[in-house]
């Protein structure tokens, strides 16, 4: 017996039964509706509190920024519950309190180790130069963290995963929001058809499958924040192009390389390792999502 096996671990899915979503014709379609209008609102608000907020502080200001962060962040977790309560007559069990401490820090554990793993590979075949830099703050990064770890997975498994499946079934919603946060990747900078298709198989897959393992979003949001934070600061690699800031140490991709074995320009996310490590962990989190009947039963 695995300690998933525990109701602390695996709860029942609810994709929502009342309301907006109660059962007659064309449930499918309101499904959808309703997914669209739940993303773009709860998208809309949190970005709008980020920037607003961080417009009262300089941007200098690390402290400031990471409060605006975090407010946003709260943001869209508020209008999510308070939508969901009114449209679906039900309090939304996917961010339930009790469960976000344990499943929250598994998840971070997750995320950090995966990534650890990844450059772990990428050393000992010589595919990155990995400088230490010395001590940085990580104001930045933890902002960075925080805002990729909770209002992207409200948006992509909270709304879409869950609406799609309760629209089409567990598979086309896990297909469906594996490929959005791929290729919603695509406008980054430096980012390629393979970067896009590896986040897609790598992480789009697994963090849908910790939702569908726990029946809650925060272990996916632990694992994704922490992984953007090891990668970011920790190793200060380029994350889905971007820079993380400030870093304790500074890794490149090494150019005699090609770019899917490392990631390039993109960053490791974006690599082989990446996508056969992360990939191994969401395979074994569908698997034990399956077992414990998590797609089998009826949602309730």
């Amino acid at each position: 017996m695995t300690m998933f096996d525990s109701a602390r671990w695996t709860h029942p899915l609810h994709l929502g039964e009342r309301g907006f979503l109660h059962p007659g014709p064309l449930r499918w379609l309101r499904a959808l509706g309703w997914a669209v209008a739940l993303f773009f609102l709860v998208a809309i608000t949190s970005f709008s509190t980020s920037d607003v907020l961080g417009k009262l502080w300089p941007k200098t200001s690390g402290p400031g920024q990471l409060a605006a962060h975090i407010l946003s962040a709260l943001v869209g977790l508020g209008i999510y519950a308070l939508a969901v309560r009114l449209a679906e007559k039900r309090w939304p069990s996917e961010i339930a309190l009790r469960p976000l401490l344990p499943q929250l820090s598994v998840g971070l554990l997750i995320g950090g180790a995966m990534f650890v793993a990844v450059m772990a590979v990428m050393a000992t075949f010589g595919l990155y130069d990995i400088q230490p830099q010395g001590a940085a703050p990580a104001w930045r990064a933890v902002s960075k963290a925080i805002q990729s770890g909770f209002v992207e997975e409200i948006m992509l498994r909270a709304v879409l995963l869950r609406l799609v499946w309760r629209a089409f079934g567990p598979w086309v919603a896990f297909i469906a929001s594996a490929a959005l946060f791929g290729f919603g990747h695509m406008p980054n900078p430096n980012a390629t058809v393979f970067a896009a298709v590896a986040i897609a198989l790598e992480a789009g897959i697994m963090l849908a499958a910790f939702y569908a393992l726990t029946g809650r979003i925060w272990m996916s949001v632990g694992a994704h924040a922490a992984w953007n934070f090891t990668q970011g600061y920790l190793f200060g690699a380029a994350v889905s192009g971007g820079d993380f800031g400030p870093a304790i140490a500074r890794s490149v991709a090494r150019p005699q390389f090609p770019e899917w074995l490392t990631g390039g320009a993109f960053g490791p996310e974006a690599s082989l390792p990446a996508m056969a490590i992360c990939s191994a962990v969401g395979v074994a989190a569908t698997v034990m999502a399956w077992r414990a009947g998590q797609f089998a039963k009826s949602p309730t």
